[in-house]
């Protein structure tokens, strides 16, 4: 019974971490609603982004109009728990300033 227990944790830990976890330059992030990334218009929705050099590209679940912005890497102290994406709606409409890639100490900047 205890073994059935730690396995059933052990599958829910792996399907958890599933989104966070860094392949080859590719992670994938939720959009819960629409957000602006230097001045092109994301939908709500699944992406997967694909980071190569100083550039992130935003490729939508449906494949359709991946956009490619430039965008600043900083390395924090300390991992990021988990994916995250940080929206500014100072002018009203939300901006991407900033994505946490989870699992790594990467920080995405966005001008």
């Amino acid at each position: 019974m205890f073994n059935k227990a730690v396995f059933i944790l052990a599958v829910f830990a792996l399907i958890a971490s599933a989104g966070t976890v860094p392949v080859g330059g590719h992670y994938k992030v939720t959009l819960f609603e629409a957000a602006a990334v230097q001045g092109a218009v994301l939908q709500a929705g699944d992406y997967k982004l694909e980071l190569k050099d100083s550039k992130l590209t935003f490729v939508a679940e449906n494949g359709k109009a991946p956009v490619e912005v430039p965008v600043k890497i900083e390395t924090a102290d300390k991992k990021f728990d988990g994916t995250s994406v940080r929206l500014d709606k100072a002018t009203g409409k939300a901006v991407i300033s900033e994505i946490r890639l989870g699992g790594t100490k990467t920080r995405l900047v966005f001008n």
